[in-house]
Formats: structure tokens, C-alpha cells, sequence
């Protein structure tokens, strides 16, 4: 069935009309007589469903006070209300709160620690900025401890008993251990469980071999040449394992500029009687020896191999020290046994002028040489027992 769709018709658009109602005669009037819509009627009953489009200017009024309010909430935002401190901030936002407040130490004559004061305002717990300054940091030189070791009976000993020791010295220091050929797992894993920085070298020279008269010379040059090699700055000393030492002797010797050196008691021979070996000292000025007859002939300085230290920066920075020569300084093998040790200082040093005397006058003994080491004794292999000893009294 066809239907027919009438236009409307171009007058119907030139109509006012007044918030959407009709005209007066029209149809859709509220004061027409008719209240219902006739199918056949001029007008088509679409017009009732599509409302007539409104201006844009109501459009654009509101998309403008939406701006207006927006900049104005954006700007109320980025300026702060209310009256700020100048000295808030200039002073709690700025940087000098990150430092950390000056500590002040005060210690006795027995350099226990007596009292401790904070750079601190006590009104309200504050730091006080103006009295905070820096943060003051006494830096200490490295120690270089050289520690040459072989298998034997009193090995695990000396090396515990020395390793103790070493973990009482304040850091920063360095122990360097030297082994003969190879690395045994004995003493690595005792080394490990020290708690000292360390470094485990190992002497490639055959103990074995013709030209190796004395074992500890190639071990202590090995760790000079891992100390020239590797550029390591601090304080040099050659610890036998089997020495005592004192925790005095390490913190006396740190602060030497180039050449240290302390008298040393040692047992004689026969070991009824102690003898002193070491320089006499007039402040920190080397000014005599401790010797003997026979030695004083031979050897030009009279020090125990434990008796002396010395910069690092000697080894491998020649110029720094004005050396005549360039050539590494290392021990002699090819020289009796006693001379190792004046061989090495003639290296070092020119003359007493160049040495200092620690502790102050040479006055005290820090370490000895006592030579106990049990000789001819069979050790346990990992220095363990494989089986249990014999029960002497057997539990019931």
C-alpha cells in the first residue's frame, strides 16, 4: 500500500515560535479545540518529535565561563595564601640540613672515651645550623701486611693466633699471605673465616729447586711485586706468623712518611737470655744501634726483619721519592742468612737521616722474635684428626 510523504511546507519554517509552542491556529495549539492529531492534517506529527535546533551562542557562554573559572582555579593554585616565613625559607628547605651534625670526641689519658657532644640545639632538638660546620673524618693510611707461610705443625696456630690479632687493628688493612708453589685449602678456608681483607698469593718458585736458599725472601718478594704491580698505597710490614705482636705496633707505624723503625726483642740462641736488636732513638731521630760486636762489623743497619716499615709508593713510584734507581726493590737470596734485612734497607733508604723512630725515643717494645717454632713434629693433614684419640676414661 503506497504512501504518500507531503514536505513541509516553506512557510511552516518562517513561523515564530515561541520556547517550542505552536502557533495560535494551529493544530497543536493548547487553545485549539482539537486535542488529537489528524492523519489527514496539513502538518505532519514529525514536527513534534524533532525539536527546532537553538543558537550556539548559548553554547559559547557556557564553553567561556568554564575557562574563566578554570584559569582562575589554576592560578588560585600556584600562589600560595597566608604570609610566609623569609626565614623558613631560607634556612629548613636549604641544603645545610643534609649534612650530619658535628660530633665532637673527648678522650683521657687512657684514650678511653670520656665524653661525646652533638652539634645540637637542646631548645626543641634541632640541629643547630650555625654551629654545623663539616663533618670531621680522620682518614688513617692503609696497612700492608706481608705474611709469608709453609706447612708444619704450628701453622694453623700462628696463622689463627695473627689472624686474631689483625682483626683488632682499625681499617682500613690489608693482609697479604704467601704460599710456596700452591694454595692449600687449609689454610684459604682459615684465611676466610678471619674476618681481615686479604689476598691469598701464591710464590711460583720451586722450594725445591737449587737456588732457592731461603724460602720466606722469594715468598715476601712475590708479594712486593703483587704490591708493585697492583699500585697499592700504604704502609708496608713483613709479619712473620710465628712473631707476637702488639695492637700498639700497628697504629705506632701508620703514620710514618717513608721509612719507620722500632727495636725488637728476640730470644739468643740458646734461649736462656733475651736480647734487643733496633735503633736508639732521640725523639723520632735515628741517632744508634742495638747491636752486637759481630754485627756492628758487618751489616750497615741492625733491625729485625719485624723491626721496620715503610710507603708503599717507594715500590713503584720512584720519582715520587728521587731513587738514584728505577730497578725494583726486592731481597737478596744470594746473601747469608741475618742480611736479608740490611740488604733490603741499603734499597730503601740512604742513611738514618731518612728513617724515623717509632714510638716516640724507641722507648717501648712492641713485638718479639722468639723462635718457637716446634721443629720434627708430624702434623695432621687439614690440621684434623682422622680418628677419635682413645678414650682414657670411658663413660658408663
Amino acid at each position: 500500500m503506497a504512501s504518500i510523504r507531503r514536505t513541509l511546507s516553506p512557510a511552516f519554517h518562517d513561523r515564530g515560535y515561541q520556547n517550542g509552542a505552536a502557533a495560535p491556529n494551529s493544530p497543536f495549539s493548547l487553545s485549539s479545540p482539537s486535542q488529537k492529531l489528524n492523519g489527514n492534517s496539513k502538518y505532519s506529527s514529525a514536527a513534534a518529535f524533532f525539536p527546532l535546533r537553538r543558537g550556539s551562542r548559548g553554547f559559547r557562554r557556557s564553553l567561556y565561563r568554564c575557562l574563566v573559572f578554570f584559569l582562575l582555579g589554576l592560578l588560585s593554585g600556584l600562589l600560595p595564601f597566608g604570609h610566609v616565613d623569609n626565614d623558613i625559607q631560607n634556612r629548613d628547605f636549604s641544603l645545610e640540613m643534609m649534612k650530619p651534625p658535628h660530633v665532637k670526641v673527648e678522650l683521657d689519658d687512657y684514650s678511653s672515651l670520656r665524653s661525646v657532644s652533638y652539634g645540637v640545639n637542646g631548645e626543641a632538638g634541632r640541629p643547630n645550623i650555625g654551629a654545623v660546620s663539616r663533618f670531621d673524618f680522620a682518614e688513617r693510611k692503609q696497612l700492608i701486611v706481608i705474611t709469608p707461610t709453609y706447612n708444619r705443625a704450628m701453622q694453623g696456630y700462628f696463622l689463627n693466633r695473627l689472624g686474631q690479632v689483625l682483626r683488632l687493628v682499625q681499617p682500613p688493612l690489608l693482609w697479604i699471605v704467601v704460599e710456596m708453589e700452591a694454595a692449600s685449602l687449609e689454610t684459604a678456608e682459615m684465611l676466610r673465616k678471619t674476618g681481615v681483607m686479604y689476598r691469598h698469593v701464591v710464590c711460583a718458585r720451586n722450594s725445591s729447586a737449587e737456588d732457592v736458599k731461603d724460602r720466606g725472601v722469594h715468598q715476601r718478594n712475590a708479594a712486593l711485586e703483587h704490591i708493585e704491580r697492583h699500585r697499592l698505597d700504604g704502609i708496608v710490614y713483613f709479619a712473620d706468623d710465628d712473631n707476637v705482636y702488639s695492637l700498639e705496633l700497628f697504629e705506632s707505624f701508620r703514620g710514618i712518611s717513608r721509612f719507620g723503625t722500632w727495636p725488637v726483642a728476640m730470644l739468643a740462641p740458646s734461649k736462656n737470655k733475651a736480647i734487643l736488636e733496633g735503633p736508639v732513638c732521640n725523639g723520632t731521630n735515628v741517632i744508634g744501634w742495638h747491636t752486637n760486636e759481630k754485627s756492628r762489623r758487618l751489616r750497615r743497619f741492625h733491625v729485625d726483619m719485624s723491626g721496620f716499615a715503610f710507603n708503599s709508593t717507594i715500590l713503584w713510584d720512584p720519582k715520587r721519592w728521587r731513587r738514584p734507581s728505577s730497578a725494583p726493590i726486592r731481597q737478596l737470596d744470594t746473601v747469608k742468612e741475618g742480611f736479608q734485612e740490611t740488604t733490603f734497607i741499603e734499597q730503601v733508604v740512604e742513611d738514618e737521616s731518612q728513617m724515623e723512630g717509632v714510638p716516640l725515643g724507641c722507648s717501648r717494645i712492641l713485638n718479639w722474635h722468639l723462635h718457637l717454632d716446634a721443629r720434627g713434629l708430624i702434623y695432621p693433614k687439614g690440621w684434623l684428626l682422622q680418628k677419635n684419640l682413645d678414650a682414657v676414661l670411658p663413660v658408663k
